[in-house]
């Protein structure tokens, strides 16, 4: 007897597919009776055999269906998904850790994260959002500004946008009464929970960074990109290391001693390519790239005189007139 046709027959390939992805996991089986029951309620008529049929093609097309014998039961389920539940959850972390990303776009993108798993593993999922009170970005549209950003840099074009700080009734003031910034977008990159878009400045001939969250208001402008020669030999990874909190600061050479149990201090902040150079068994010295910046000078006293500049002479001064100003206000 021909199989009766329901009213998403033709659908039926889609259906199959969809109970597999989201009722059945490692950890959850379907037996055959579930699934043909669980079809009709998609409005698909189907028996064993027709079944058998389209699970061999779905795993021809690439799903890894795989089946369980217990005794004369079989059970049916997906194995290996494109993500694993423990990248899902690496994912909804990221997303949900994120300062950048609005409380609001953080509960789309972690909804989204949540269709990829199945039932059973996204309540597991939705159960690790549980980070009440985190400080996220109010800026709903960075969203969309990234992509904007990011559209500029592969169409080789030149962008303006409005820059914002907070002031002291919590509003953000665009800076400089409102004056447009247009300037060359080169790389966008992450540091301390924040993105920050790295250009280049032809009014200054420089390379610096702005918040993205603070950037409002951005347009791509038909204009080719400024300063292909700067970014030539450009190491995003370099100049991330030489900054401090994102502080800009000018780049010097700067020889620091610590104790030898600092290393992994040193490691952490600056990579393995350091030069570590012995003084006695308790020092050594390493020479190391950084913007000079209070925000620098603050993270060598944080680290409580166990790593001590020692050249040049001009940023042991910075520090000496750091702690004179710090002893000062502190009297």
């Amino acid at each position: 007897m021909a199989e009766r046709k329901g009213d998403n027959q033709k659908l039926k390939m889609l259906y199959l597919a969809q109970i597999f992805m989201k009722e059945s996991d490692d950890d959850h089986y379907l037996t055959m009776a579930e699934i043909i029951h669980k079809l009709a309620e998609c409005g698909v008529n189907a028996d064993r055999k027709t079944i058998y049929q389209d699970i061999a093609e779905l795993k021809k097309f690439g799903m890894d269906i795989l089946t369980s014998q217990d005794g004369r039961n079989y059970y049916y389920y997906l194995g290996s998904r494109d993500f694993e539940l423990a990248e899902l959850k690496l994912l909804v972390d990221s997303v949900q850790s994120s300062k950048f990303i609005s409380e609001h776009k953080s509960r789309d993108l972690i909804k989204k994260i949540e269709s990829l798993a199945s039932n059973h593993d996204a309540s597991q999922l939705h159960r690790q959002v549980l980070i009440a009170g985190r400080v996220k970005t109010m800026n709903e549209s960075i969203y969309y500004n990234v992509d904007k950003i990011h559209s500029a840099i592969n169409s080789d074009r030149q962008i303006r946008f409005r820059y914002y700080d907070w002031d002291l009734e919590k509003k953000m003031q665009p800076r400089y009464d409102g004056k447009w910034y247009q300037l060359s977008p080169w790389a966008l990159m992450w540091d301390d929970e924040m993105y920050y878009l790295v250009v280049y400045d032809a009014k200054h001939d420089t390379v610096t960074h702005y918040r993205v969250d603070k950037m409002k208001e951005i347009d791509v402008i038909d204009e080719a990109r400024e300063g292909k020669e700067a970014f030539a030999g450009f190491n995003l990874a370099d100049y991330t290391k030489s900054l401090f909190g994102m502080y800009v600061g000018e780049e010097t050479k700067v020889t620091l001693e610590c104790k030898n149990y600092m290393v992994g201090v040193l490691i952490d902040r600056f990579g393995k390519d350091i030069i570590i150079a012995p003084v006695d068994e308790d020092h050594f010295r390493t020479t190391v790239t950084v913007a000079v910046s209070t925000h620098f000078l603050g993270w060598i006293i944080s680290l409580g005189g166990d790593v001590r500049i020692v050249a040049p002479e001009s940023v042991v001064e910075q520090m000496k007139e750091l702690i004179g100003q710090l002893s000062e206000d502190y009297r």
